[in-house]
């Protein structure tokens, strides 16, 4: 990841804008209702955007049953996300597109690395307990070093969910700090698990407090709760990142994560950012997708705009 900005290195916390925030849902539930409908890329456009999108994937294994033989076919098929039949009839034959991130357990970090040496993709690690964030405050900073001492380069830390539910903000912010200063040079992603934070107006504190704590990204979902990312609650986070631009001048990235599968969603994830915050969002320094199967969606969507038809799944193998 090549950041085209300045890093972001927190800010004292702000509780009178923490406190003093608001969140209209009426307003944000009308403003998604309707962004798939009013913005629609077709034929040579969307060919464009998924290949973007694949750029953003950060490609993601956090299963009970992860060998290091399928860590290995993930960062295969990261490494080289399209065939290069595809590739070259898409006119981009010696071109280099490669996934945003490959993103494992800790356990699974240096499988990840080695696979990987020599590509420049980042290494991505869940830590700090995920995905439920209750275990104690040292072993989830131990976490965050050990992977980090295995060569992670991104971190992507669970927050402590209660802190959110009773408003303890002070606290949230002293571990997140505490969690960034265990990260070091590797980038922290702040998992919010929007699902189980109560109300938009939380989400929105969340992404604030996470912000000035120093993350450089907030994520929507571990994909372990009952409701993962939403465009509602994207809306919301991605204000959150605006507001936090204007009033201090640093820029955070967004991920959301979990149930993203298909084409269509990864485009209208694009949509939001490139509407509320321009071009620059739609690039991996600053934009991440968290998924395991969209990339064979995206392959097969890509593969119909070449040939005019649909290839079986089985054509799109991972790794």
């Amino acid at each position: 990841m090549t950041n085209n900005h300045t890093r972001n290195p927190g800010t004292p916390l702000d509780l009178d804008w923490v406190m003093g925030a608001h969140v209209n849902k009426s307003a944000v539930e009308r403003r998604t209702a309707t962004l798939t409908g009013r913005r629609t890329v077709k034929k040579d456009w969307q060919a464009a955007w998924l290949l973007r999108a694949i750029t953003n994937i950060d490609l993601t294994t956090l299963a009970g049953d992860d060998t290091p033989g399928r860590v290995h076919r993930l960062c295969a098929k990261a490494k080289q996300p399209l065939r290069p039949d595809m590739l070259e009839k898409l006119g981009l034959s010696g071109e280099r597109i490669t996934v945003g991130a490959v993103c494992v357990y800790p356990n699974r970090v240096a499988d990840a690395v080695h696979a990987l040496q020599g590509s420049n993709i980042p290494v991505a690690s869940v830590a700090t307990g995920f995905p439920a964030g209750q275990t104690p405050l040292s072993q989830r900073i131990q976490e965050i070093e050990q992977a980090v001492e295995a060569g992670a380069k991104e971190i992507d830390v669970v927050i402590a969910r209660n802190y959110v539910l009773t408003g303890d903000w002070q606290a949230m912010y002293d571990e997140l700090q505490q969690f960034r200063k265990a990260c070091g040079d590797a980038h922290m992603k702040t998992i919010l698990a929007t699902g189980e934070l109560g109300s938009l107006k939380q989400v929105y504190q969340a992404s604030l407090v996470s912000m000035m704590a120093g993350t450089d990204f907030i994520k929507t979902s571990t994909g372990k709760e009952p409701t993962n990312a939403t465009l509602e609650v994207s809306l919301v986070m991605i204000r959150a990142l605006r507001d936090y631009l204007d009033r201090f001048g640093y820029k955070a990235g967004f991920k959301p994560a979990g149930g993203i599968s298909s084409a269509k969603q990864a485009l209208a994830w694009q949509s939001l950012m490139k509407e509320e915050l321009g071009d620059e969002w739609l690039k991996n320094d600053l934009f991440r997708i968290g998924a395991s199967s969209l990339l064979t969606d995206i392959e097969r969507q890509l593969y119909h705009y070449i040939t005019g038809h649909y290839a079986a799944k089985h054509h799109m193998p991972m790794g």
